[in-house]
């Protein structure tokens, strides 16, 4: 069976479950899964892979679970490719059904950076453990002199058998006494003049390894009238510094070539004195200081090179780098008198590195947004103020201080804004709710792959939605964008999303829908909590108190329809304070506030939840802080009672939508021309972002509201 990189495969209802669960786990460690099965038994599995909070994923971090079919010493009759991150629909756990044959297995991670990963799964008959090692023969074959030995070269072929029932797994050999232990595929020929001795043994599928055996013979050099002794040479490699000195090692690579009989043999020796010794590998020196190191071959005819040597220093690495980058940014672009940037803004970030190993990567963040990479300059064409933060990492893992650069663009220039089907900045491409891993990355047209997708669009049908995905992948794949792996990724991620299929046509996008999985994509921050209720719904104020919010760090939002239902749970004749926050920027170290709450509040929009006629004049409906409504002809219902609301933003203009009844409009005058000193004085033009996160506020342990049925569409 084949799993796609995101898709789990559920047993099927009327499938028999599998005779054994088999359970991998990961967790932040990129070198090693923290569980995984090493034996097994024939027949039908379970396969679990878990990669969530549980297992101590603590950073979103992905991991896959495959097995390799492409590599002959393994089994490769198990497609199985699953990648699993606690931030999917699956909370990370992911489940696939095999059937397992007797022999090894071998699995890993394919996430670059991840391939220490890995792993081998030993699959044994059923019906009892097999304990009787196999049996191991060999045969020399080959030209052989009156005294027995080999002339020119000697072909040693091993064979083995297991009466223990699980079957020959694998067989090994050695050449010499003190040889490592190799992988027999082929009959081992050797060609060396002299005597040797080749050791051999074999393991079954159970694990039992048969006892050492060996053979001897001798290899003598065919009679010849060679007198040419061999050609050498050789390289010194490894890394250097500005002297041309090595730092902390050298590796010397020697070779040799004889057109006649053939080379028997190469040498070398470490110094002008050193021993002369067999040259298997390419020799390595670490010893610090200045070396010498000799070299010469021999045929078989018994001709010896003339002796050569190479010269070198070797120097110890210089201290570690302990310094961070230092980086600077520029604007660019054409300037009114007011100092705005007409049509477009580009910015130029810089990066050295003072400390020595190098810069290895610089990213920037446009308007409080995550941090992605930088590769060219950032080019600004939506009209409003920006801020663009930066910073760089050098090689040896220091991270520069965020700085920051502050601009604003205005309409003119002939410059239009870039024509996207949709506005989305997450970091990976994920279509509807699968994130295929493949990185959200800026395209020919400015547009990011994940707004050329059209996944928030009303698709009439499945199919038609994957033609369109395909057209688009075809297209980036053609102008390098993505490659073919990437490409492969987002079409499994589009096939499992299920879009344009019957109920999925409404053009809302559920973000929350009762399910722990779909609460568990919302981040609490500030004071306060939020608790998921048995029922499907969520309320504020139980737990904990202080002011606080819960928000959705998925994705960023700008033209939506933002639909929920909101109830008044507010102990006692009292009425509860809440509200639901719009077009704030990211709110983790953001880095003009200490509690991150705040960011919503003074740089997003609070559309007010309060019944009260008493106390605040902001009342249900309200733009906190900007536009007042009442709660005459607002349309209130008894507390208790679940309340529709629709938030609708176009450009700079609100409708708040109570019960279907429009009660409240609000044109948020200056446009998207966002200052934060204008942030700490609601009630003046309060000009804010074009776009930004969704959040819902908890005010204490008193204002108690439930939400249920969270859903946006994009306009």
């Amino acid at each position: 069976m084949t799993l796609g990189m995101q898709a789990t495969t559920p047993a099927a209802a009327d499938q028999p479950a599998a005779a054994q669960v088999l359970t991998w786990t990961a967790g932040d460690d990129i070198t090693k899964y923290t569980s995984a099965p090493t034996t097994a038994v024939a027949g039908t599995a379970t396969i679990v892979f878990e990669n969530s909070t549980a297992t101590g994923n603590t950073t979103g971090m992905p991991h896959t679970l495959t097995f390799e079919t492409s590599d002959p010493e393994f089994n490769d009759d198990v497609q199985l490719n699953i990648l699993a991150n606690p931030n999917d629909d699956q909370g990370g756990r992911h489940t696939a059904e095999v059937t397992l044959t007797p022999g090894r297995y071998f699995y890993h991670c394919t996430i670059p950076g991840h391939g220490q990963m890995q792993g081998i799964l030993v699959v044994t008959e059923g019906g009892g453990a097999d304990t009787t090692a196999p049996e191991a023969t060999a045969k020399v074959t080959g030209t052989q002199n009156a005294q027995g030995a080999y002339i020119g070269s000697a072909s040693v072929s091993v064979a083995a058998t297991d009466e223990g029932g699980s079957g020959v797994d694998r067989i090994q050999y050695a050449v010499g006494t003190a040889g490592d232990w190799l992988p027999y595929t082929a009959p081992v020929v050797v060609d060396q003049v002299g005597a040797h001795q080749v050791r051999y043994r074999a393991f079954d599928k159970a694990g039992n390894v048969s006892a050492e055996k060996s053979v001897q013979f001798t290899v003598v050099a065919p009679s010849t009238d060679d007198t040419a002794p061999p050609e050498t040479s050789a390289t010194v490699s490894g890394e250097r510094n500005t002297d041309g000195a090595y730092i902390d090692m050298a590796t010397v690579t020697v070779t040799a070539s004889d057109v006649g009989s053939g080379v028997d043999r190469i040498q070398y020796a470490v110094g002008t004195t050193g021993d002369w010794l067999p040259y298997t590998a390419p020799v390595m020196v670490h010893q610090l200081g200045t070396h010498t190191v000799r070299y010469r071959a021999t045929d078989k005819a018994g001709n010896v090179s003339p002796e050569k040597s190479v010269q070198f220093t070797v120097v110890s690495a210089p201290p570690r780098d302990t310094t961070p980058p230092v980086t600077g940014a520029t604007v660019t672009g054409t300037r009114n008198s007011d100092g705005a940037y007409v049509g477009k803004a580009r910015v130029t970030v810089s990066a050295t590195d003072p400390g020595g190993s190098g810069v290895a990567r610089v990213e920037y963040s446009l308007d409080g947004g995550p941090y992605l990479a930088y590769t060219a300059p950032v080019v600004v064409d939506r009209v409003g103020a920006h801020t663009v933060a930066y910073r760089a990492s050098d090689q040896a893992g220091n991270t520069s201080q965020a700085r920051t650069v502050s601009f604003t663009v205005v309409a003119g220039g002939g410059v239009p804004a870039p024509n996207c089907p949709e506005f989305d900045e997450r970091l990976t491409v994920i279509v509807g709710t699968v994130d295929s891993g493949v990185p959200n990355r800026v395209t020919d047209n400015r547009c990011r792959i994940n707004e050329l997708i059209e996944d928030e669009k009303e698709w009439t049908s499945h199919a038609l939605f994957l033609k369109h995905v395909k057209t688009v992948l075809g297209r980036l794949l053609d102008e390098g964008v993505v490659d073919e792996r990437e490409y492969e990724a987002v079409r499994d991620a589009a096939g499992a999303s299920g879009i344009g299929r019957p109920g999925q046509t409404e053009g809302y996008r559920k973000l929350f829908d009762g399910s722990a999985d779909s609460f568990a994509k919302w981040q609490q921050v500030g004071g306060g909590s939020f608790a998921l209720n048995a029922d499907g719904t969520m309320t504020s104020g139980t737990t904990r108190a202080g002011l606080g919010m819960l928000w959705f760090p998925q994705r960023k939002y700008g033209d939506f329809s933002l639909k929920l239902q909101w109830r008044d749970d507010a102990p006692g004749t009292g009425n509860a304070n809440s509200g639901v926050f719009v077009r704030f920027p990211w709110v983790l170290d953001h880095p003009e506030e200490s509690r991150p709450e705040w960011v919503a509040i003074k740089y997003g929009h609070e559309v007010q939840v309060l019944d009260r006629p008493d106390g605040d004049m902001y009342k249900t409906g309200s733009v906190y802080g900007f536009d007042r409504v009442g709660l005459a002809g607002a349309g209130v219902t008894q507390k208790g009672t679940w309340n529709d609301y629709e938030i609708r933003v176009v450009d700079q203009h609100y409708s708040v939508y109570r019960n279907g009844v429009l009660i409240n409009e609000f044109d948020n005058i200056g446009g998207q021309d966002f200052s934060p000193a204008r942030a700490d004085d609601p009630g003046t033009d309060g000009r804010r972002f074009a776009s930004g996160y969704i959040g819902l506020q908890v005010h204490s342990t008193t204002d108690v509201v439930s939400y249920r049925d969270i859903r946006i569409k994009e306009l």
